[in-house]
């Protein structure tokens, strides 16, 4: 036999056993969790010498053949766990999310999130026991002297290692115990991560699983409990808080020159067919959308940040200081509550909105009890101190005693929650969940 041929075609056998590895992993993970039926079947094999084990752009999984055999002489666990880890990379958009990150950092960040997942799980076929190292990391990241328990999500372990700046041994050791795929096809989604079709379809497949781990997988819901925490916050609809705060505005007339309605077809036809006098003449009144009359409550019990406080107060600041955002005379009481309104300031400029948040000081740290609030409201709406109000927002952890009858304004609840879990608030409340990357930076 030629040696060139059959050399080629050892290579061959070689290229379909590391295949057949590959298949009878994403079986026993079906047979394990079957609510990751599609995941697992979305991504064809194509083998790679360049790739080190495994890697994955979303649409193909790339595999060294020699490294993957590898992988499996250390047992049929850690090729599970290669696979699974690549289809938790996809799973939860990982790929699509570099942009304006440091790379190096957030390439850990999702390796670091994807085994955290992994080791959650308490099935068979991906088991594997927690080195001193991955146990130490994971307490940090859970910070269990908060209170509840956070979900770590790439984000959040991206946050950490932003903020903790590790020295270079220490970033090494971690990638060491953590790097388990290759992320070179990462960079081709990332250049059109904002309409990749990609990232639809595994947010689509993202969805279908949380529907079918809360419906026919019940029963194994203790076993991949941190798989469903971190669907639920992945699934969590994202919101614009600009634009959610821009629902309480009202669509009033200003005196200003409206250009967007002045017609310049008409304006010079007139002048050149008089000489001096314009068809049509630009209107001296514009519709805008701004906020007159508005409540602002934060929770300042002992349970809730006073940075984070800081931080809502001055986004929502800085929508309302847009250039359409006040009115030239303006009515904003913010108010402090814990279990009983512990300050109300009204704010009726720009000026003095500035000179509240250089000044803010959180007075409270009592219990939690939202009623107190709409009393006071309820209050000044009798005394006519407002012209027309058009809603309340209740800054919160969510922990407190709602009112049962529904107030004669828009009310929304924001909560600030690194746990995403959710919080059940009265039928007539608009609610919404913010992370802190939903919060841009100061506006001051």
């Amino acid at each position: 036999m030629n040696p060139i041929y059959g050399e080629r075609v050892q290579t061959l056998d070689f290229i379909e056993i590391a295949a057949d590895i590959l298949r009878n992993a994403r079986n026993e993970l079906y047979l394990n969790m079957r609510f990751l039926d599609v995941a697992l079947s979305s991504l064809a094999f194509l083998p790679d010498q360049q790739v080190r084990v495994s890697g994955t752009d979303a649409r193909t999984l790339y595999f060294q053949p020699d490294a993957l055999v590898e992988v499996f002489r250390r047992g049929r666990q850690a090729v599970n766990r290669q696979y699974l880890h690549s289809i938790v990379h996809c799973l939860f958009s990982h790929l699509w999310n570099r942009g304006g990150r440091d790379r190096e950092y957030w390439d850990l960040a999702c390796d670091i999130a994807a085994e955290y997942v992994i080791d959650g799980l308490y099935v068979k076929a991906v088991y594997r026991p927690k080195s001193m190292l991955r146990r130490e990391l994971y307490r940090m990241l859970e910070n269990p002297e908060q209170g509840s328990r956070p979900v770590v999500t790439a984000e959040r372990v991206y946050r950490f290692l932003c903020r903790m700046h590790p020295v270079q041994a220490q970033l090494d050791a971690w990638k060491r115990e953590f790097l388990t795929d290759d992320h070179r096809y990462w960079d081709q989604e990332d250049s059109q991560r904002s309409q990749s079709p990609q990232q639809k379809k595994w947010d689509d497949i993202r969805e279908r699983m949380q529907t079918e781990m809360e419906t026919f997988s019940k029963e194994a819901a203790d076993d991949v409990k941190s798989l469903e925490e971190q669907v639920s916050a992945a699934n969590r609809k994202r919101y614009d808080y600009r634009e959610f705060l821009r629902k309480f505005s009202v669509l009033k007339e200003e005196m200003q020159v409206d250009m967007d309605s002045f017609d310049y077809i008409f304006y010079n036809y007139g002048m050149e067919l008089y000489g001096n006098m314009p068809l049509v003449e630009p209107l001296e009144t514009r519709e805008v959308q701004k906020v007159e009359d508005f409540v602002v409550v934060v929770d300042t019990s002992m349970s809730c940040s006073g940075t984070l406080i800081r931080r809502f107060l001055e986004e929502t600041y800085g929508v309302l200081s847009e250039s359409e955002g006040f009115f030239r005379k303006i009515h904003v009481h913010i108010l402090q509550c814990d279990d009983r309104v512990q300050e109300d300031v009204l704010v009726t400029s720009r000026e003095e909105m500035q000179d509240y948040l250089e000044h803010f000081t959180v007075r409270g740290f009592g219990g939690t009890d939202f009623r107190p609030a709409f009393v006071r409201v309820q209050e000044l709406l009798r005394q006519g101190c407002f012209t027309k109000l058009r809603g309340l927002i209740y800054f919160t952890d969510g922990y407190g005693t709602f009112p049962v009858r529904k107030p004669p304004y828009e009310t929304a609840f924001v909560f600030m929650k690194e746990d995403y879990r959710d919080v059940d608030v009265p039928p007539w409340a608009i609610k919404l969940i913010l992370g802190e990357e939903e919060l841009a930076e100061p506006a001051l």
